[in-house]
């Protein structure tokens, strides 16, 4: 057998260190996992909702974090709603590019935006409003030249009926309907030159990594790939799973935390979350992809970096940011 293929019963009866155990099945000193070195740790803005963008951004470059994941929660770019929609009119491009321009001159990149709405409402009259949405976000972000986007399929319960036999998101003519609404969206993307990223979670329509990959591949469009957030799927995959399931679709990471059977996240570090396997994954399978943290903000960030930091240095990473 070779070492990349050894199974952990195998070690097990080996005597193989707890070490040697973690990186068991990580393939070793390829090319690929030695551009870890290059990991990038970006944070999501979303609970910065006190700060200005350029406080935020000032702030996050003396940290040494390299890139945000953009929501519009600032106090002078108020505009993102969770599962919804918000008038975006006074977005303008010079607008959006004097937002993007704080960013960047402090020498903080936007990997991406997020727009979260609701893909799966039941409403077509809904639904429509919703792709309607997503557009004028894609439109905020040509204006600031970013061209990826972050979304959830959303979620939907109607608390005036009793709970339906089969949980909505998981009832067959949702996913066919969401399979076309999928379409859709990546022929919006094609338009703008975008990708948006489908993030799962084990209580939504996208509730494993499986599932995850099989929507993907029936859409069958480059447009639309996926951010995998571990914590998300903690309760009902491995950390492997995600990865060999997901790995050839993820173009982000999200660094939060969950406790097993919790339904609450909580920032890197305070949840059951095994940081070191984490990191070791993303090193070897995707490398390219950063770890955008999460569920964060000022008063914990500093934590939370300093874990995922710590992470790394424990897996022989070396330097993931500026100032590290």
């Amino acid at each position: 057998m070779t070492w990349s293929n050894i199974t952990r019963r195998e070690l097990l009866k080996t005597g193989a260190s707890a070490a040697s155990l973690a990186a068991a099945s990580i393939v070793p000193a390829t090319a690929e996992a030695k551009n870890a070195r290059d990991l990038t740790i970006g944070i999501a803005t979303t609970e910065f909702r006190t700060y200005t963008n350029a406080r935020l951004a000032q702030e996050l470059a003396a940290e040494g974090v390299e890139t945000v994941q953009l929501f519009l929660t600032q106090t002078d770019s108020n505009y993102w709603v969770y599962n919804g929609r918000n008038d975006l009119s006074d977005l303008t491009a010079v607008r959006c590019k004097e937002i993007a321009d704080t960013y960047r001159s402090a020498g903080v990149s936007i990997h991406s935006i997020g727009v979260y709405t609701n893909l799966i409402h039941p409403d077509p009259a809904e639904r429509k409003a919703n792709l309607v949405y997503f557009e004028a976000m894609m439109k905020v972000g040509a204006y600031m030249n970013v061209r990826t986007f972050i979304t959830e399929a959303g979620h939907y319960h109607n608390p005036n009926e009793p709970a339906p036999r089969v949980e909505y998101h998981f009832q067959e003519e949702v996913w066919k309907t969401m399979v076309a609404t999928g379409r859709e969206l990546a022929a919006l993307a094609e338009g703008y030159n975008a990708t948006v990223l489908f993030e799962p979670f084990f209580r939504h329509f996208f509730a494993t990594a499986k599932r995850t990959r099989v929507y993907l591949e029936e859409i069958g469009s480059p447009r639309l790939r996926a951010l995998l957030d571990p914590a998300n799927l903690l309760e009902v995959n491995d950390l492997e799973e995600m990865f060999d399931q997901l790995g050839p679709f993820i173009d982000c990471l999200h660094a939060k935390d969950r406790k097993l059977h919790v339904d609450r996240g909580v920032p890197a570090g305070q949840g059951d979350l095994d940081y070191l396997r984490f990191v070791m994954l993303a090193a070897h399978h995707t490398p390219k992809a950063p770890l955008v943290l999460e569920y964060v903000g000022p008063d914990d960030y500093k934590q939370a970096l300093a874990h995922l930091r710590h992470a790394i240095k424990q897996a022989g990473l070396g330097p993931c940011a500026r100032g590290d």
